[in-house]
């Protein structure tokens, strides 16, 4: 079974839907127990971090990702779920930087004022892939506003082009994350989701 951790934002249905579409079983939880016993956990999230981070962290669930993760069992961030894997962002809350996760070492930014193109970006771009379970060259779906600097270059699975080339996934022995909304990307989507599902079952 596939826990989705609930901390009361994210795309939890979709992400629900497609897993179910490729067969495998999910249960949408805040549950500590549930998530530790899982075979696998996705962490998905959509809007602002600093709400994110603060409902994660006063339902105690900031603490249950680190001890999954510690497990090396198959950890999945989509969107904001990536984002808040690393030490700090620049999106204020409370006229503070936001503290995330630190499970990776990095931070994320805003994308530049001055690149010329609209922000946040929405819409379909193509990987630059460094990793197997990502196709090289496919196009996937992304609406964000900040984007993550990994402090590792090797933690880097994908790089994206918009405006400037930037880190759109990362992995790091069982961690895998991604900027872009795979439950939304589309048959790649789809194979990106199952390829990483998988792993679940060994």
């Amino acid at each position: 079974m596939i826990a989705i951790i609930d901390y009361g934002m994210g795309n939890l249905g979709s992400v629900q839907k497609a897993l179910a579409f490729l067969g495998f079983e999910s249960e949408i939880t805040n549950d500590p127990s549930t998530v530790m016993a899982a075979d696998g956990v996705v962490l998905p999230g959509v809007g602002a971090i600093g709400a994110a981070m603060e409902a994660l962290n006063s339902r105690g669930l900031d603490k249950v990702v680190h001890e999954y993760i510690a497990t090396g069992k198959p950890f999945l961030g989509i969107c904001l779920g990536m984002q808040m894997l690393f030490d700090t962002s620049e999106e204020s809350f409370g006229g503070e930087p936001v503290k995330g996760l630190s499970v990776l070492p990095g931070k994320v930014v805003k994308f530049p004022s001055d690149m010329g193109l609209k922000i946040p970006q929405i819409g379909w771009n193509d990987l630059s892939s460094r990793n197997e379970i990502l196709p090289d060259k496919e196009f996937v779906y992304f609406v964000h506003s900040y984007y993550c600097v990994p402090e590792n270059e090797e933690d880097i699975a994908a790089t994206v082009t918009y405006g400037i080339e930037y880190c759109c996934s990362v992995r790091r022995k069982n961690v895998f994350a991604c900027q872009f909304h795979p439950e939304k990307s589309g048959e790649a989507g789809l194979r990106i989701l199952n390829r990483w599902a998988k792993q679940t079952e060994k």
